[in-house]
């Protein structure tokens, strides 16, 4: 039976000048504005060796990121896009279905040549990996996949009835204004009460992606991310009649967070899929528990080389 924690599960996604800053990439690390299917991303690319992919969630950014991008560059080229409509990215009104956004990032890899890809997501990112791996299957190598459901898939229907999950239909004008000049209020109510202990979730962190969230339509496209999900839940199922992936899954939940439910859902969705399960951690993986986690990503993306 499912095991996950209703109250604690995933919330489901410039370098502004602020006055705490978030870790940074390293200083090899490029930024480019590469356009793709119809959008435009702000992309961070690094490192040598085979690709890796990494995509970020709601209430983050790419920056996320750079703890890990600082460690597998050592012998990766790591890709670290935000996402449609997020960070420093276009806000396109439309486009915002997982299965546009998978060809955003298919888009993205033929504009740096890039054939193959490790691919490591967590929350929104998840889903829009998933839609760009079930498209795109031989493009993906090796898949981790962090802490937050997959519309329509595995125990959807179940996940979906937590009251947690509020957020999944608080969109459209009144709530955008009602959030207008509120970004840090709303936006911390994800980073505490959906970790094991909201002090993981630092200051310089959270000052630096309400200032992000505060630019001008981010919060309408990040709405946007969640008004999609009934479309997604339609084009995931369609995904898995057609084949379940087959390349080696990482499922990675928070041990206070969604834990072994992660590998559930992948389960309903991929052939080969390991189970782990981070400890003392809640949905922010690369927050509170940082190195744990990027051990065991580094771990299994070792496993294919």
């Amino acid at each position: 039976m499912l095991r996950f924690v209703l109250g604690t599960i995933g919330a489901l996604g410039l370098t502004l000048p602020v006055a705490a800053q978030v870790q940074p990439f390293p200083a090899g690390f490029r930024t480019q504005e590469i356009p793709t299917n119809g959008t435009t991303l702000h992309v961070r690319v690094g490192g040598q060796g085979p690709a890796v992919v990494l995509l970020h969630g709601y209430g983050e950014t790419g920056d996320m990121w750079a703890p890990l991008a600082a460690e597998l560059s050592r012998d990766h080229t790591v890709v670290t896009p935000d996402l449609r409509g997020m960070g420093l990215s276009s806000r396109p009104e439309g486009g915002y279905d997982k299965k546009t956004q998978g060809r955003d990032i298919a888009g993205l890899l033929d504009a740096l040549k890039i054939e193959k890809a490790d691919l490591v997501t967590h929350d929104i990112g998840n889903m829009v990996g998933y839609a760009f791996a079930a498209q795109y299957p031989a493009r993906v190598t090796r898949f981790v996949i962090m802490d937050a459901p997959l519309p329509g898939i595995g125990p959807w229907d179940d996940i979906v009835r937590s009251r947690a999950l509020w957020h999944f239909s608080f969109q459209g004008p009144d709530a955008e204004r009602l959030v207008a000049g509120r970004e840090r209020i709303y936006l911390d109510r994800f980073w505490n009460e959906f970790s094991a202990d909201p002090k993981n979730f630092g200051e310089a962190a959270r000052e630096h992606y309400a200032k992000l969230y505060a630019q001008p339509g981010a919060m309408h496209a990040g709405f946007n991310q969640f008004a999609a999900f009934d479309q997604d839940a339609v084009d995931n199922k369609a995904f898995v009649a057609n084949a379940k992936l087959t390349m080696p899954v990482l499922a990675i939940g928070g041990e206070k967070s969604f834990g072994p439910t992660m590998a559930v859902v992948m389960r309903a969705a991929a052939t080969d899929v390991t189970e782990k399960v981070i400890p003392n951690a809640g949905h922010w993986l690369m927050e509170e528990q940082p190195a744990a986690t990027i051990a065991a990503i580094r771990a299994f993306l070792d496993q294919g080389r």
